[in-house]
């Protein structure tokens, strides 16, 4: 999707967690100043096979969480079924046929488990467990999160709403893996980079291209970091747009600016308190969201919102990771905490749950860096907004 864009490092990450669990978060903590961006020694792959049985993790407190997994693998095992999908394979000595047999086993562990222990000892008896290296080697991994947005929105420019999201460019030229290559010029030739963002806003250098308009320029800037939108029109309708391309500029998040400033206190940062601040100051908006060069451009694309395989992803059983680096469409085990909300509050929560990694992003790059999928609506993007926090990746392949 974005693939679907990275929420949290809008607001640079702040701590979130899970509805179903019961206990506190204790052994998922942040250290100082972790490199999590850290990327790969040359030759290296993102994970290895745990050889110790005493460090495979318990996979029984998935149990309650298996509620959306058969669906999520269904897309993943839809996706396998392409041809193109065997150009990522082998994956060290996963193959395209290991990776298609692994999903369908694990289809039917799911369905077969009638409580938690029968589903660690299923897992365990079928599957191979291997983890992620992590940012340092020692397997951990910082979580985020990210959602779909649902925003009032026009098909046609007017005084309320003139602030626009673009199609993709006709002179924008990608590479193979759908990355930015630069822009075709009316030579033929091709420039190295693509326009920015301050120049696709200011500039108007996109204009006839844009495929709907937004009433806030905050939130036109919310849907270009996240990559999908259900867009709500003036007849009450829906109208879905999905993922076309990027202008391949580096994603910079803007919560730092925003602290550093003193406009929003670090405690205090969240995407509720960044929509507020923008309601008060929408003068401001632009001077901050031109800091993050990255640009989303879209089409329109109902029944998802859809992952980077082009798949529709499922809520807290879809996961985005660096494509790159990690195994596409595979079975992984997250344990890490995620925010539910009790009340008035917002809470952390242990997480231990199984999803399918269907989807990447601008800001999810390295074996430590992974953003689960919450789901669509104001509720899912607040809780996406307060998830940050450090745990482990695993992957299961059949044995």
């Amino acid at each position: 999707m974005r693939s679907l864009r990275v929420l949290p490092l809008l607001i640079a990450g702040v701590l979130g967690l899970c509805a179903g669990c019961q206990k506190p978060v204790e052994d998922v903590s942040l250290t100082a100043e972790p490199d999590y961006s850290a990327p790969l020694p040359p030759g290296h792959l993102a994970l290895r096979p745990i050889t110790d049985p005493r460090r495979i993790p318990d996979f029984a407190p998935a149990f309650i969480f298996r509620t959306g997994l058969v669906e999520a693998a269904d897309h993943s095992l839809n996706y396998l079924s392409k041809p193109s999908s065997r150009a990522y394979f082998p994956y060290g000595d996963i193959t395209h046929e290991r990776a298609v047999a692994s999903l369908a086993t694990f289809r039917t562990v799911v369905t077969q488990a009638q409580n938690g222990a029968e589903l660690d000892r299923l897992i365990r008896e079928r599957f191979d467990v291997y983890e992620s290296v992590g940012y340092d080697g020692s397997g951990t991994v910082f979580f985020t999160g990210y959602y779909c947005p649902i925003f009032d929105a026009r098909l046609a420019e007017d005084a309320e709403f003139k602030y626009p999201l673009y199609g993709m460019p006709e002179d924008l030229v990608k590479d193979s893996e759908g990355n930015c290559k630069g822009r075709r010029l009316p030579d033929g030739t091709m420039t190295a980079g693509y326009y920015d963002r301050r120049e696709i806003e200011l500039r108007r250098s996109l204009a006839g291209g844009e495929i709907a308009w937004m009433r806030d320029p905050f939130e036109a800037y919310i849907v270009s970091v996240q990559g999908s939108a259900k867009l709500r029109l003036e007849d009450g309708s829906d109208f879905e747009i999905g993922y076309a391309a990027n202008n391949g500029h580096d994603y910079v998040p803007i919560g730092p600016k925003l602290v550093e400033d003193g406009k929003i206190e670090a405690n205090r940062l969240s995407l509720s308190k960044m929509i507020d601040f923008f309601k008060l100051y929408p003068n401001e908006a632009s001077y901050y969201t031109h800091q993050n060069p990255r640009y989303v451009f879209f089409v329109p694309k109902p029944g998802g919102p859809f992952g980077s395989l082009n798949e529709p992803v499922t809520p807290y059983r879809s996961i985005a990771t660096d494509k790159s680096i990690y195994p596409r469409a595979c079975v992984a085990f997250t344990r890490t905490a995620l925010p539910a909300r009790e009340g008035t509050s917002i809470v952390q929560k242990r997480y231990e749950a199984f999803a399918l990694d269907q989807d990447t992003g601008g800001a999810i790059r390295a074996p430590g860096r992974c953003d689960v999928f919450l789901g669509t609506g104001d509720e899912q993007g607040e809780l996406a907004g307060r998830t940050a926090a450090e745990g482990h990746l695993y992957y299961i392949f059949l044995k």
